[in-house]
């Protein structure tokens, strides 16, 4: 492991963009959400995203040049993303869902065609760092089956949410529906090593260990049952309500090898706290459930978000620790975008 300085990979990584056409404002605002992913332990969903995430700006997956709009109605926004990248996107988002709490005490922003958003938890993080609560989601191509079926059925569609904490940090709770993220078996494949048993399946609907199978097969589901359910709330929400003419693409319900897709949709929904209780009581009641759940608990008894704004805390004292295998794939990244890495 290296360490490398926040504003250094943070002005590296927007170059990076910067150099696939990404207008300067938009790839420094990617870069910043990327790097504040790695800081919070979100490694599979950081910096490990940007060489993919150039390959599709490169390929028109994701659009360098998006012309982002909006229409926006009481208590809710459509955004068309005209295929930014996710983070350009999930930005915007925020934004006018913060802006839309002005006027209203619930907002629901649904982004149509966007890229792949990253670590969803981080924009749970900014809202509820705003004083918001959060709920957001986004659908994705066909991941997720359970045993015996004879493909992938609906997308393994992750889910976050945040919420201010009074005397702490927000609660971030930020998920996929499989049991385990894409991206770990994407590393796992990377690093030509097992996955563990329980995670996925083979194209023809049985258990597997092979992260190259299972690939080619499908996820499994957090929860059997219940984590496809979950996965079918975020389709509704983030699917349904933010359908265009790209929902229906082919090109887009295929799963690029790389892990990173675009013109997907998503959604945001928003609340303003106060609206519905005095924030006295409100806190109070936060306080009261969170003292009693710690105390149930111990030193066992970790609040969602906790281990990540400690983890973020201590990046900002010491630096980012990158593994060395990373930052091969990144200085191979810069050289080839005449972006050399940073020492």
């Amino acid at each position: 492991m290296t360490n490398h300085s926040i504003a250094t990979l943070t002005d590296w990584s927007a170059q990076i963009l910067a150099s696939c056409q990404v207008p300067a404002e938009d790839a420094l605002q990617a870069a910043q959400l990327l790097v504040r992913s790695e800081l919070r332990g979100y490694a599979t969903h950081g910096m490990a995203r940007l060489p993919s995430y150039v390959e599709r700006l490169l390929a028109k997956d994701f659009n360098p040049s998006a012309l982002l709009r909006q229409r926006e109605f009481p208590g809710g926004v459509v955004l068309d993303a005209d295929g930014a990248m996710g983070q350009i996107a999930g930005a915007r988002a925020v934004r006018l869902a913060l802006q839309g709490l002005e006027r209203s005490a619930s907002v629901l922003v649904a982004i149509q065609s966007c890229g792949h958003m990253g670590a969803l938890g981080v924009y749970a993080l900014l809202a509820a760092e705003a004083g918001a609560m959060c709920l957001l989601g986004q659908r994705t191509p066909p991941l997720l089956a359970m045993e015996g079926f004879t493909g992938a059925a609906i997308g393994h569609n992750p889910i976050a949410f945040g919420c201010p904490a009074p005397g702490g940090p927000p609660i971030v709770f930020d998920i996929a529906c499989s049991v385990a993220a894409r991206g770990h078996v994407l590393v796992a494949a990377r690093e030509g090593r097992d996955i563990p048993a329980g995670w996925a399946l083979d194209s023809q609907g049985r258990p597997t260990t092979d992260p190259q199978a299972a690939l080619a097969g499908a996820l499994l589901p957090m929860g059997g049952h219940k984590g496809i359910g979950i996965a079918m709330v975020v389709e509704c929400l983030a699917g349904a309500l933010a359908a265009s003419a790209a929902s229906f693409a082919p090109q887009w319900q295929q799963v690029p090898t790389s892990g990173a897709v675009g013109r997907q949709s998503a959604f945001i929904w928003m609340l303003r706290p106060q609206a519905f209780a005095p924030q006295p009581l409100r806190d109070d009641y936060m306080r009261q459930w969170i003292d009693h759940y710690r105390a149930c608990g111990g030193a066992h008894a970790r609040l969602p978000g906790q281990r990540a704004a400690e983890q973020e805390q201590r990046a900002q004292r010491m630096g980012i620790e990158l593994p060395e295998r990373l930052v091969h794939q990144l200085r191979a990244l810069g050289t080839s975008r005449q972006r050399a890495f940073p020492a």
